[in-house]
Order: structure tokens, then C-alpha cells, then sequence
């Protein structure tokens, strides 16, 4: 009898270690890595005199690896810290310049810290969540081409150069964690972050644009 309630015990105590395993539990460290693509949704001002009535700009999409680190402060509220390498925009001609093309690239690195609440049990393979934070979205490296020179006034001997200031803003986040097993799980979130820029170009002209950018991750990580 005893040898059969020990025998029974067994799948139990595995099905007991298997859920600490995976259990995103206070104290616990949850480190990811894939990739995000981040996508603005522009709505762009016209660019200052002297220039042609209407002339705007767009900035296209770009994916980069990227991960994480979050620590669970209790079972439900977390502290999160994306992280990525650089990403990289093509900056196109719009409105009364339409069609003209690539204008320009620019580099963003956003570095944020959010404070999160997920839900269901510390246990539960599947957990959404929720989360709030902070975005200090930093421009840097950008580089003209020769249409901006051409659309802005500029010559071939003094080429238009131009860069894009860099901005606090308030991010939102929607995700959820799938665990299976041995501690690794697969996160996906959705990020959205309101945010305005400024564009100065070398000969003076100023353009004003709302990016408000969407980001969607998709990562698979290890809690420890």
C-alpha cells in the first residue's frame, strides 16, 4: 500500500514542479529575444518657406531584433525594460512632393520602462496583461539625399542635411504570455506611443510631424 501511494504521489509532484517552473511568481526574472517592427502612423506638417506649397514627408516601417528583461514585483505587477537594436526609417517625399521618393533616413532607438499588470494566477500557462510607461524616443544619424537638396533649395556644393529632435512621450501596451513548460515561454505585445517631432533641415526650413508609432513584438524567452 505504502509503495502504491508513493507511486501515485509521483505524477504529482511533477505536475507540482512543472507549474513552479513556469509560474511568473515575485522575484521572478523573465528574459526574452525576437524581433519588433515598428510602424509610425504619420500625419505630417507642411515644411517651412521658401518651398512648394504642401510639401510634406512620410516615414516607413522597420523591423530589428529586440527582447527584454522583466521582473515580477508580486504575482501580478511587473516592471518591464524592452530592448532592441537601433532601428532604421526611410523618410519619403509627401503631399505636394509626392512620388519624389526616399528624401532621407533616420535612426531611432526608444528606451522605455513599463510598469505592467498581468493577470490570471502566477501559475497559469496563459497570462495577458496590461502596461503604462514611459518613451524617451532618441533620433540620430540621419542622412539626406540628394532630392531633399534639390526640393529644399540646397546645391550640390552645400548639400541640405537635416535631423530629427528626439522626445519624451507616454506609451500604452497589450500583450499576453503563453508558458510551456521547463520555464520558457512566447510573449507577444502591442505598444502604442503618441508622439510629435520636429525636422530641421540645414537651410533653416522646420517640418512638424505627428509619428504616434505602433509597435508589435513577437519574442520567446526563459524565467528564472
Amino acid at each position: 500500500m505504502k509503495n502504491t501511494t508513493k507511486f501515485l504521489l509521483i505524477p504529482v509532484a511533477l505536475a507540482c514542479a512543472s507549474l513552479a517552473a513556469q509560474a511568473q511568481t515575485a522575484g521572478s526574472i523573465l528574459i526574452r529575444a525576437g524581433g519588433t517592427t515598428i510602424t509610425p502612423n504619420v500625419s505630417s506638417g507642411d515644411l517651412s518657406p521658401p518651398s512648394l506649397a504642401g510639401t510634406k514627408s512620410s516615414i516607413g516601417s522597420s523591423t530589428r531584433m529586440s527582447g527584454g528583461i522583466t521582473y515580477m514585483l508580486d504575482d501580478h505587477i511587473a516592471i518591464d525594460v524592452p530592448v532592441a537594436v537601433p532601428f532604421e526609417h526611410t523618410i519619403s517625399g509627401d503631399g505636394a512632393i509626392a512620388g519624389v521618393g526616399k528624401i532621407g533616413s533616420v535612426k531611432a532607438l526608444p528606451a522605455t520602462l513599463f510598469a505592467q499588470y498581468r493577470f490570471m494566477e502566477a501559475n497559469s500557462a496563459f497570462r495577458p496583461y496590461v502596461g503604462a510607461g514611459i518613451t524617451y524616443a532618441a533620433f540620430f544619424g540621419a542622412r539626406s539625399t540628394s532630392t531633399l537638396t534639390a526640393v529644399s533649395g540646397g546645391t550640390p556644393a552645400n548639400p541640405t542635411t537635416l535631423s530629427v529632435d528626439s522626445k519624451w512621450a507616454a506609451s500604452m501596451q497589450l500583450g499576453a504570455s503563453m508558458s510551456f513548460g521547463g520555464g520558457w515561454f512566447i510573449d507577444a505585445n502591442y505598444t502604442y506611443t503618441p508622439l510629435s517631432t520636429r525636422t530641421t533641415l540645414s537651410t533653416g526650413q522646420t517640418l512638424d510631424a505627428k509619428l504616434d508609432p505602433s509597435s508589435f513584438s513577437l519574442t520567446v524567452g526563459m524565467k528564472f
